[in-house]
């Protein structure tokens, strides 16, 4: 089992293990002696006031291993990883803690095919990571090794290559090359985050392709207003704001832009289920549908299921994170994929979940459509749904926990053929994730905290 990389790489408070620079220089160490000789890696950040002594560090780690070193300076994480793909590059690496708050940041890394590593790869590293963290002497709160306050590096990072920026700005509007606004307004929150640096040309050359109007907002990073009461973690933010400014639409970003939510001109927020059932159809109805099947997660309201249902459309379940759902478009052929939370992923136009490239592809769904966002998602039908966030001390395997495994089965056995449970820990942060729909909502409210409170009686900080 890994102890570093979660489902989205490795992430924890910046400047703590395993986010020292003493840690994050054996990242850099081990990742080069992974890629072979000579390497050329290309790393880019998010907005976080840690990134760049974190890029720096690991710099340092890969430069001594005998890697080379180009920045894309602020980047968004799918803008990495399309650029490893296409720039001969060995590896790329996003420096981001996605939708975390600002003290938090975390390493993410991508094969020279755009593709985040396997699991055997990422274990693989993490080996050679603790042997030099042995050597060193560093404490990861793995026992056996001892943990050593270090001063950070001085490494100074290579300037931000621009015409890296400039052809992932180009590929998204190829992506689209028929897409104008038609005269709408949109609002484009960037939860001043990696999208500030990318959404604000991106949306001005559509504008120039065919007019229209873009209200940008949350585009100014300070290094810690990521995420803050903005973005993707806010969706409500954005739909208020195409309400006050009379838009058509709205679109909000993630801190790294690798996930997109959307909003229709009543206020109503429109999350990535919706953006499955929308961009299932019209792939369908175009002949691109792959085994005219959808691969959601678990975490899919159970609405989305019968929906595509109607309309012909299979959907299968992954687990949590996009990752996962990658692996089972892959293994299926399925062309389309992604998660409630927004991380959609197109099948020959990305190997990662892309905010900016859903948003286009939305945008260019709804105006070939003819018709609102508010109308083409009128019949998706949601069951009541709840998310429970429990802090948690450590991860214990929650069937193994008498009180918390009689708190699941009892709900399971009055929900049986009316509802969902689904109970698992965040991949990314301390946390249990308590999950149910329900026809009922105060069926479902009462055993989303009968099972809370049992881990938070275990498990809780």
């Amino acid at each position: 089992m890994k102890k570093l990389f979660g489902t989205d790489g490795i992430r924890a408070v910046a400047g703590q293990a395993p986010l020292d620079t003493r840690t994050i220089h054996a990242v850099g160490l081990a990742l080069a002696h992974h890629l072979g000789s000579g390497p050329t890696v290309l790393i880019g950040m998010d907005t976080r006031e840690s990134s760049a002594w974190i890029a720096a560090a690991l710099t340092a780690g890969l430069t001594s291993g005998g890697a080379r070193v180009e920045s894309a300076g602020v980047m968004t994480t799918p803008g990495v990883a399309y650029l490893a793909a296409t720039h001969g590059f060995a590896a790329g690496v996003v420096i981001s803690a996605s939708h975390n708050p600002w003290e938090d940041n975390g390493i993410k890394l991508f094969g020279p095919d755009g593709f985040k590593l396997p699991d055997a790869t990422e274990l693989a590293i993490e080996a050679e990571i603790f042997r030099q963290l042995e050597n060193a002497g560093a404490d990861l709160g793995v026992p056996g090794l001892a943990f050593e306050t270090v001063d950070r590096t001085t490494t100074e990072l290579p300037a931000p290559n621009e015409a890296d920026r400039l052809a992932y700005i180009e590929f998204l509007l190829h992506s689209v090359p028929e897409l104008n606004l038609g005269g709408k307004k949109i609002v484009v929150d960037c939860a001043n985050g990696a999208a500030s640096s990318i959404a604000p040309q991106l949306f001005a050359r559509l504008i120039e392709r065919g007019g229209g109007e873009a209200h940008i907002t949350h585009a100014s990073p300070t290094g810690r207003n990521i995420n803050e009461h903005c973005g993707a973690l806010h969706p409500a933010v954005v739909a208020a704001e195409v309400v006050a400014q009379g838009a058509d639409l709205g679109i909000t970003f993630d801190g790294d832009a690798d996930r997109a939510l959307f909003a229709d001109h009543t206020g109503k927020v429109v999350n990535g289920d919706a953006v499955l059932l929308l961009a299932g159809r019209d792939l369908a109805a175009r002949g691109a549908l792959a085994g005219a099947t959808v691969v959601a997660t678990t975490m899919s309201n159970m609405g989305l299921e019968a929906a595509l249902k109607r309309s012909g459309i299979a959907m299968l379940r992954a687990p949590v994170g996009d990752k996962y759902v990658l692996e089972q478009m892959l293994a299926t052929g399925a062309s389309l994929g992604g998660e409630q939370s927004g991380h959609i992923i197109f099948s020959g136009r990305s190997t990662t979940g892309d905010g900016l490239l859903t948003a286009l592809l939305l945008l260019d769904i709804v105006e070939r459509s003819g018709v609102s966002l508010a109308e083409l998602t009128a019949d998706l039908k949601t069951f009541p749904q709840v998310i429970v966030n429990v802090k948690v001390r450590e991860k214990r395997p929650l069937e193994e926990i008498p009180t918390v495994a009689a708190a699941i089965a009892e709900a399971e056995a009055a929900l049986a053929d009316s509802g969902r449970v689904v109970i698992r820990y965040s991949g990314t942060e301390a946390l249990a994730r308590v999950m149910i729909e329900a026809e009922s909502e105060e069926v479902m409210r009462r055993h989303a905290e009968a099972i809370a409170e049992a881990i938070r009686g275990e498990l809780g900080v």
